[in-house]
Parts: structure tokens; sequence; C-alpha cells
């Protein structure tokens, strides 16, 4: 059974009321939600708020989904929306704290040196990122950190993958542009 068969069969049993087919589908996504609200919002705190909108939005809207797209992608969409939309509420820039319990663990002195180079650069893009504008921040994102094909993204965006080249390529330079300046 393929991933999109058994999301869309666990779509099927909570449409038929299977309240624990919800929960399914809420822990497969949730981590997923979360870092992607949270490379877009800079932020742990508004990540989890998205999280939560997310999920009432799945929760109310799954009965009527139609299974035009993956759930997925389908899901992705929401949380872009959701944190563009915060992105326009807030209008507030927030550095990236890298969350260290995700930390490799260190055996020696030369990956203790390659993990703070790593950290760094890491922290550099992610500086980078919160100056970009919300729409190239996202394509971003799903290129990069969520290693979507342009497809993909088009299918969640709703734009062109002819437009969104374009906007990775701008975002790319800029990002380039915004380190070297650092």
């Amino acid at each position: 059974m393929t991933e999109t068969t058994n999301d869309n069969e666990l779509v099927r049993q909570f449409v038929n009321g299977s309240e624990a087919a919800f929960n399914k589908l809420a822990l497969k996504y949730q981590q997923k939600i979360y870092w992607h609200a949270r490379r877009m919002t800079g932020n742990h705190l508004d990540a989890d708020e998205i999280v939560q909108e997310v999920l009432i939005v799945m929760y109310n809207k799954l009965k009527s989904f139609q299974f035009k797209s993956s759930l997925y992608t389908w899901v992705y969409k929401i949380t872009s929306t959701r944190s563009i939309n915060h992105l326009r509420r807030v209008k507030v820039k927030k550095f990236f704290s890298i969350d260290e319990s995700n930390a490799d663990v260190i055996k020696d002195v030369s990956d203790i040196v390659k993990n703070i180079e790593d950290k760094e650069i890491l922290d550099r893009i992610n500086k980078s990122l919160l100056k970009l504008p919300p729409k190239q921040r996202e394509i971003f994102i799903l290129r990069n950190f969520d290693e979507l094909s342009y497809e993909e993204i088009a299918e969640i965006t709703g734009k062109s993958v002819g437009g969104l080249k374009a906007n990775y390529f701008h975002a790319v330079n800029k990002i380039l542009e915004l380190m070297s300046d650092e």
C-alpha cells in the first residue's frame, strides 16, 4: 500500500466517523507541518500556533477533501497559506534558534569544530531566509529543506513551474548576496 493510498484510506475512515484515523494523520503530519511553519516564521511559538491552526483546518475540512491532489500536498498548501498569513499579520522578523535536542552526538574535537561550523552556516542561511519576501522564502524552503520537486511545489502554491524556477533563482541569489555581506 503506497503512502497516498494509506492517507486516502485514513481520510475515508475519518469521513466515516473514525477519530482514530484522524489522529493517525495528525501524528503523521504534525512534525512536517511544524518544521515547514518554523522555517517560514523563524519562531518556535509561531510554528506551534500554526500547527494547531492547520490541524483544526484539517479536522474541519477533511470531510470535503476531494482527492484531486495528495493529502501531503493539501496539508503543505494549508501550512504555507497559514504561515504566510501569519507573517503578514505579525510582520515581525525573529531569528531562528536551532533546537539543540536534534544535534548530532559529538565524538571528538573535530566533530565539535564541524558541528559549530555547520550551525554557523545554517544560522546565516536562516537569518538570510527571514530577509526574503515570503513567496521566495516559501519556495526556497520547499525546495531545499522539504526536498520537493518543482512540480510538487507548483501543486502546493498554484504557480507555474517556470515562475517557481525564476523565484527560486532570485531567492538563491539573494541568500548568497546576504551571506556574503555578513
